[in-house]
């Protein structure tokens, strides 16, 4: 019986030690069009891979599936997940609302992407994202899409103030070639993409990636498609009573990020927000008491 919460992927990605040689290319022909590799016939994936039918069937059963319909079943499942606009959402909430306030079931869908992120984030991956924001010889810039460049946004503010050479990239991809021209190798690219994957997004961190910029990713529990060029990759879960998905724990692992990058050069971050206070005071931004 497999874990409902995992995608196939990280079902995978668990057992991946435990395949044989096949069996792991058989894994790396999934992984490669994922989860569209693996919705053909048992054949077409077995021919894919050059493995036998057996092969697909065994490793599937390893994997915890009674067999090939059952694995589809789940990566149809995961696919229609991720088609989701907030009509079809909203609609398959709707159809078992418990008897509790919206507050309630909010808070507690919300405790549960918590646990569920926090049970399986890396802190190797927050170190190596932290040290990566932290190393003041590269440029850095944040991106998001339609909903999720907000958090772009905020978490550049952020960042603008701990160190130098930050940008914020327009969720319009028009203006990303202007931006891709600045890029050097090394420089860092922060990526904000959830569910109903923006298309432009996998393009730009793929000839991002070809240049050497090293890419961030926040996304959700079944992954973007730019997981693949991502060197450090936050997936967090975003599912809420809602016709709309959470930025609650997406939020909450930026701002440990903006701590722990601030943590490591205090010093010169002090001195930064010293001086920006004192612009502040000159152009009067802020209300003073009297």
């Amino acid at each position: 019986m497999t874990d409902g919460s995992r995608t196939v992927a990280d079902i995978i990605a668990g057992r991946y030690g435990e395949l044989t040689r096949s069996e792991r290319r058989l894994a790396d022909t999934i992984s490669e069009n994922y989860p569209v590799s693996g919705l053909g016939s048992i054949t077409t994936l077995a021919e894919n891979a050059d493995v036998s039918t057996p092969t697909v069937a065994r490793m599937v059963q390893k994997l915890g599936f009674k067999g090939y319909a059952e694995f589809q079943a789940r990566l149809h499942q995961e696919l229609e997940a991720t088609l989701s606009n907030p009509i079809a959402k909203h609609d398959r909430l709707a159809r078992n609302v418990p008897d509790t306030h919206i507050l309630n079931r909010f808070g507690e869908a919300a405790m549960d992407n918590m646990r569920r992120t926090l049970s399986q984030l890396d802190q190797e991956t927050f170190g190596g994202a932290a040290a990566l924001l932290s190393d003041l010889d590269r440029a850095v810039y944040f991106v998001g899409g339609r909903i999720t460049g907000a958090i772009a946004g905020y978490f550049y503010t952020h960042m603008q103030v701990i160190r130098p050479k930050t940008t914020l990239m327009s969720s319009n991809s028009g203006s990303w070639p202007q931006h891709m021209l600045n890029m050097a190798k090394g420089d860092v690219l922060v990526i904000f993409d959830i569910r109903r994957y923006e298309q432009d997004m996998a393009t730009l961190a793929r000839v991002a990636s070809e240049n050497g910029v090293e890419i961030i990713l926040f996304t959700d529990q079944w992954a973007s498609p730019v997981t693949k060029f991502a060197r450090h990759t936050f997936r967090v879960h975003i599912e809420v009573p809602s016709a709309w998905d959470s930025s609650v724990v997406t939020l909450f692992v930026v701002e440990a990020l903006i701590e722990a990058v601030q943590a490591k050069s205090w010093d010169k971050t002090r001195q930064r927000i010293s001086q920006l206070e004192g612009l502040f005071e000159q152009s009067r931004l802020f209300r003073r008491p009297g």
